[in-house]
């Protein structure tokens, strides 16, 4: 199974063409896509979506970029939104330190409110760090083994990678692997257990080569697989059907694996 865990296919740089693009994704072959949202907007749009198209699935939440518009009245659609059965995560929550604001302390309470939230829905997580590992570990360690998930478009050390496999999370690997500055990446890519993994697209963003500069599509997961491959020296066969599985066991895609299992 070729899936892609994760893409914006609500994004605004999808609005001309949206649908052209959702029947290219299946005429290259993938499987399944999941889109989570990255504020209240486009997690609703993202529930919309997954229910138009039955290899699309949504993940609901909201980005630490949108961490001060957070409130109890958008937690409460939250969880409502994560009932649906088209929903099958909670995401993309996180820390984002790249920019001064939001404010640290704001993007601290927005992530762990929904982590709480992922908790009483019963689903995963999906989770967004940039320049935040100190706190993120502090958090993700101060909750035990109790909360599950993965680091999407990963982008710490290999000590890093193996304290969150700890703690019960997959690590996914974007396009950036691709990319020539990323021997930090392919160091964490050759420490860390195939079964453990997964690839994504980040799609319309982070296109891998040779494809770099251009809008991103889920279709190019591909190139993610074939990387994790040279890099592993694995087939590419066997990254696109274990990395498939990972996706399947973490997000209870129980249909989608009956169809791998025919």
């Amino acid at each position: 199974m070729l899936i892609d865990t994760h893409a914006h296919l609500d994004d605004a740089r999808f609005d001309e063409d949206r649908e052209h693009v959702i029947q290219q994704i299946r005429q290259d072959g993938l499987d399944c896509v999941i889109n989570p949202g990255a504020d209240m907007v486009s997690s609703r749009k993202a529930v919309e979506l997954a229910h138009a198209y039955e290899f699309i699935y949504a993940a609901v939440g909201v980005h630490p970029q949108d961490a001060e518009h957070l409130n109890d009245v958008d937690l409460a659609e939250l969880e409502r939104l994560a009932k649906d059965d088209r929903v099958v995560a909670i995401g993309e929550i996180g820390l984002d330190y790249h920019y001064d604001e939001p404010g640290r302390d704001v993007q601290k309470v927005c992530f762990e409110s929904q982590l709480k939230l992922a908790d009483r829905a019963g689903k995963p997580v999906i989770i967004h760090d940039r320049d935040a590992h100190g706190d993120m570990m502090n958090i993700l360690k101060s909750r035990g083994k109790n909360q599950k998930g993965v680091l999407h478009c990963f982008s710490g050390s290999v000590e890093m990678a193996e304290e969150c496999l700890k703690l019960g999370f997959l690590i996914s690997f974007t396009g950036n692997i691709t990319f020539k500055n990323a021997r930090r990446l392919i160091d964490v890519v050759k420490a860390i257990p195939i079964e453990l993994i997964m690839i994504e697209t980040d799609s319309p963003y982070l296109s891998p080569e040779p494809h770099r500069g251009q809008r991103n599509y889920p279709g190019n997961v591909r190139y993610v697989a074939e990387k994790i491959a040279d890099i592993k020296g694995m087939q590419y066969d066997d990254v696109v059907r274990i990395t498939g599985h990972n996706a399947v066991k973490l997000f209870g895609l129980t249909e989608l694996g009956k169809k791998s299992h025919a």
